[in-house]
């Protein structure tokens, strides 16, 4: 009944057997089609390649398998530079998570930030003098260490009133030294893992000397903070002696001079300001007094 021929003379309107013949006519079309056509859909709509799709499916998730043992692998295979990753990571977690509380309590995230900025510094400080020696020289050459710095930093502000300038330093050098790290890891994971995250690592490279220069200038105007706290009666009248120290420090870095440099920009451009007609007397002679309190009490810098 699926052979059909078309009748020119049709049938008459209202015809009881018009609906049946119109269902004859559409099954011949729908099985020729058929004959003519192998479709590539199978009734339950699944392709026919499923088997391929399924082994396609599987080498990817050995792929990613195999990526994870071999990322895991690369830092078991150095314990103490993954632990410096991970610290600085969870510095940087810690110090978003400080400015932008989105859960739990600042002040945890803010002491958590230090705590573990500490544990950086002091696994940097065993990479670099693996050594212990209870002596004045060895103690000497600890505190020209820059981790031994934000050693004392972290352990200067850790129980201290939270103040904001304090966590910019250790995250924005957190997020720095982690780039090379990171880089590594995405090298094993594949050359062209993650790029989006590449990109990121290359541009914060592109302004290291920039984030340098801001976290010098941090530490500086760190110190007016303190003073400035002192008056209002949040903070202890130790804390500014403490972190002179610590800024001599600084000042005297063999390996960041950024402070150093900045110091000596900042003095410059306040002798450009006295040196202007319009500048008031009491203003020139307040400014002359700060710089030469401040030439007086920096720290004696041996040539290079």
């Amino acid at each position: 009944m699926c052979n059909y021929r078309c009748n020119g003379g049709g049938v008459r309107q209202g015809y009881i057997f018009s609906t049946t013949f119109f269902n004859i006519f559409l099954n011949g079309i729908v099985s020729n089609a058929r004959r003519n056509h192998k479709p590539s859909v199978k009734a339950d709509n699944m392709p026919e390649n499923t088997e391929n799709a399924d082994n396609t499916r599987n080498e990817n998730r050995q792929e990613q398998q195999q990526s994870q043992t071999t990322v895991l692998t690369f830092m078991l295979s150095n314990k103490v530079e993954a632990g410096l990753w991970l610290t600085r990571m969870f510095t940087v977690v810690c110090t978003v998570l400080f400015f932008f509380p989105f859960m739990g309590n600042t002040y945890s995230f803010y002491q958590r930030a230090l705590i573990s900025n500490a544990a950086t510094s002091a696994l940097r400080l065993h990479q670099r003098l693996p050594n212990f020696q209870l002596s004045r020289e060895f103690l000497g050459i600890l505190l020209m260490e820059d981790s031994c710095h934000y050693l004392l930093f972290s352990i200067i502000f850790m129980n201290s009133y939270p103040i904001s300038m304090t966590v910019v330093p250790v995250f924005l050098f957190g997020l720095l030294h982690a780039c090379s790290y990171t880089k590594n890891i995405l090298n094993v994971m594949g050359p062209n893992s993650l790029q989006f995250v590449r990109n990121l690592i290359a541009k914060l490279e592109a302004q290291q000397i920039n984030i340098l220069r801001f976290v010098a200038c941090t530490e500086i105007f760190l110190m007016p903070a303190i003073i400035f706290m002192l008056f209002t009666g949040k903070s202890s009248i130790i804390l500014p002696f403490v972190y002179y120290r610590f800024l001599t420090l600084r000042y005297a870095s063999r390996r960041n001079p950024y402070c150093r440099n900045l110091f000596g920009e900042l003095r410059l451009a306040l002798e450009q300001v006295c040196a202007k007609p319009q500048c008031p007397q009491f203003v020139r002679s307040l400014l002359s007094k700060s710089m030469a309190l401040v030439a007086r009490l920096a720290p004696a810098v041996p040539a290079q």
